[in-house]
């Protein structure tokens, strides 16, 4: 089993049994808490769930399977799972892990920035939240959840095998073109965006997030971005210049244009599937630094129709796990 922080080789990219290509709405289902404040264990709430009923209908009408990744509180909400039950037994939605591990039991660790990245726990610690978080979304949705993404993003030298020996099938943990280490974070900067499998047995699949390069020093993105890591002045100036710019799939700080332009890009690459994601807290006004006003919830939900709109008009179809368990080659 391949480390998910290690770049995978060509030969280990997925192929799919048709030349269709898909995506995938994924959100991050988590608490509110302020974003701008040092991580606590007890400073949080959940206050805006109730706001998932609304993201479900709206899904439903979109013919889209939203896939909850869902973590440690809202596993514990009665109404996340009042909203969500029914969705699940129909195959209108899917759910998955998210692993915050400073709100996640068991509470062993201290709470600091490196210790909320999961993979630098102790593979047994970080064993144990997983467990434990898998048992009660089980118990609590009455569903086994197959997939998983880490908090922040948080992956770790041990995280595949962990995932694979709980019996998890895909990981989505994986940000290309991104890098969390001054954090003390995972490093995504050389990651590809294509699906691969972790192993060689093809037990594990990684599903990365999308994001692409635009512009027109793209096809040198690679090279030229991370060495203008800790120059966000000449990254906004390249931007500005339509030289380089980095499009993340996601409503949270990527315009819908940016987003097309993404979406042109990843589809002209070659990548079978689009994963898209955003945080389920933007579903309430104040809970994110995204949405501010009801206005901005409007526009959030305005971005979905016209992304919804021209992936159908690209031929991309939208998919789910199952969908995707289907068609995947082994």
């Amino acid at each position: 089993m391949r480390s998910l922080l290690d770049p995978p080789p060509a030969s280990a990219f997925a192929r799919f049994r048709d030349r269709i290509p898909r995506f995938l709405l994924t959100v991050d289902t988590e608490e509110e808490f302020d974003w701008d404040s040092p991580l606590s264990r007890d400073t949080h709430g959940t206050q805006h769930v109730r706001r998932l009923a609304n993201f479900q209908e709206f899904c439903e009408a979109e013919k889209v399977v939203p896939i909850y990744l869902v973590d440690w509180p809202i596993a514990n909400s009665a109404v996340a799972a009042d909203i969500l039950r029914e969705p699940l037994e129909n195959g209108m939605a899917e759910i998955g892990l998210q692993l915050h591990p400073w709100v996640n039991p068991p509470h062993e660790e201290e709470v600091t920035q490196a210790n909320s990245f999961a993979g630098n726990l102790p593979p047994r610690l970080e064993t144990a939240k997983i467990d434990t978080l898998r048992d009660i979304i089980e118990s609590r949705f009455g569903v086994a959840p197959l997939i998983y993404r880490a908090g922040r993003y948080g992956a770790g030298a041990h995280t595949a095998q962990i995932l694979s020996d709980a019996g998890f099938a895909l990981d989505t943990s994986v940000r290309p073109k991104f890098d969390y280490s001054h954090a003390g974070g995972p490093d995504y900067r050389n990651h590809p965006a294509h699906p691969y499998w972790v192993d060689d047995e093809r037990s594990l699949l990684e599903l990365p997030l999308t994001t692409a390069y635009w512009g027109m020093l793209r096809r040198q993105g690679d090279a030229i971005y991370p060495r203008l890591w800790r120059a966000p002045a000449l990254r906004g100036m390249l931007s500005r210049l339509g030289l380089l710019e980095r499009v993340p799939l996601t409503p949270e700080g990527t315009s819908v244009d940016e987003a097309i332009r993404g979406i042109d890009i990843a589809l002209d690459d070659g990548l079978p599937l689009l994963v898209f994601s955003f945080h389920s807290p933007s579903l309430r006004p104040g809970d994110t630094p995204y949405v501010r006003s009801e206005d901005d919830l409007d526009e959030l939900y305005q971005w979905w129709r016209r992304i919804f709109a021209y992936l159908e008009q690209r031929g991309v179809k939208p998919s789910s796990i199952k969908d995707v368990m289907r068609t995947v080659e082994r």
